[in-house]
């Protein structure tokens, strides 16, 4: 399966636009190497604001481009917005204006950076703001498609999560995004595997090890985060009756938290959470701090196996 960088799409989709649409600007945080913003900026430096180290100017500036009519895109490491929540409140949010915060480097997938880089409390974070739509792509075809669907449609705040690590390619070519709306990557009747980001690909490998075990396990790819895919939820419950939510990102406030919100109002299901138990992050190899934070796929494999026969809270 070919893996590719969800961050060098978004760069190269963000020239796309931009080549198209003069109103399109950007701003990054010292950062635009490693975002990627920097081919906007080499190809547009009249329209791309390096703003230093100085998130809160950033985020504050891009109000006042966006209330000018200009399409924001503003992009740092997940972890360095957070510090503007304030910002993003009182300046964007409020006024349900026309900015659109990508970052990258979002969870325990930055790897060796460690524990104050790995944010896992983001989703939660920016799904409480009023006014913000989040998305966490699947892969780098979701990402562009996600960034052509910020560009042309979406007017108000958003947050989507990109990260350091490559994720394989599950979607085709011509996959469109549409908000609000997820997509059954694998159908099943016994089981539903509800994810997002890599968790997916993850959660479609467990699938195969649970058939293998006599489980038809059905795997979405919840990328839409706020506004979620109610009708998918309620859907998945009642037709399969058991749900195992798969997320990279702490179990409170997230994918985990918004699926049992909506079964436990319109139909009320088992629903276990696996992601970040309460715990920061830790140094070490991205993909070897899955297995470590038992998020791999055996795990997801094993726990959806027991929430499918009955057994006790974890």
């Amino acid at each position: 399966m070919i893996s590719e960088s969800l961050r060098e799409n978004y760069g190269e989709e963000l020239v796309r636009i931009g080549e198209k649409d003069r109103d399109v600007v950007v701003l990054d945080a010292d950062l635009s190497s490693s975002t990627k913003t920097g081919l906007f900026g080499q190809k547009f430096p009249d329209r791309f604001f390096n703003m230093g180290i100085s998130e809160q100017s950033m985020v504050s500036t891009s109000a006042g481009l966006a209330l000018g009519g200009k399409k924001v895109f503003v992009s740092t490491f997940a972890v360095f917005l957070t510090r503007t929540y304030e910002q993003i409140r009182q300046s964007v949010c409020y006024n349900n204006i026309n900015v659109k915060f990508v970052v990258t480097h979002a969870g325990i997938t930055v790897g060796e950076d460690g524990a104050t880089h790995q944010i896992v409390e983001d989703v939660g974070i920016m799904s409480g703001l009023p006014n913000m739509k989040v998305i966490v792509p699947v892969d780098s075809v979701e990402t562009r498609a996600v960034i052509r669907f910020l560009h042309e449609e979406l007017k108000t705040p958003s947050y989507t999560r990109l990260t350091r690590e490559k994720f394989p390619v599950l979607n085709d070519p011509g996959y469109e995004f549409k908000l609000g709306r997820s997509v059954t990557m694998r159908d099943g009747s016994d089981l539903t595997i509800i994810a997002n980001g890599a968790m997916v690909a993850f959660s479609l490998k467990a699938a195969e090890e649970l058939k293998n075990k006599g489980i038809d396990t059905r795997v979405i790819n919840m990328s839409s985060i706020k506004p979620i895919d109610r009708e998918a939820i309620v859907k998945a419950a009642r037709e399969t009756g058991k749900i195992v939510t798969a997320e990279e990102h702490s179990i409170y406030n997230g994918l985990g938290s918004r699926v049992a919100e909506v079964t436990s109002e319109y139909c009320p299901v088992p629903v276990r959470r696996i992601g970040m138990r309460d715990t920061f992050g830790k140094s070490g190899g991205a993909w070897e701090l899955f297995d470590y934070f038992h998020l791999g796929v055996h795990d997801i494999a094993k726990i959806s196996e027991d929430v499918f026969r009955g057994g006790d809270i974890a």
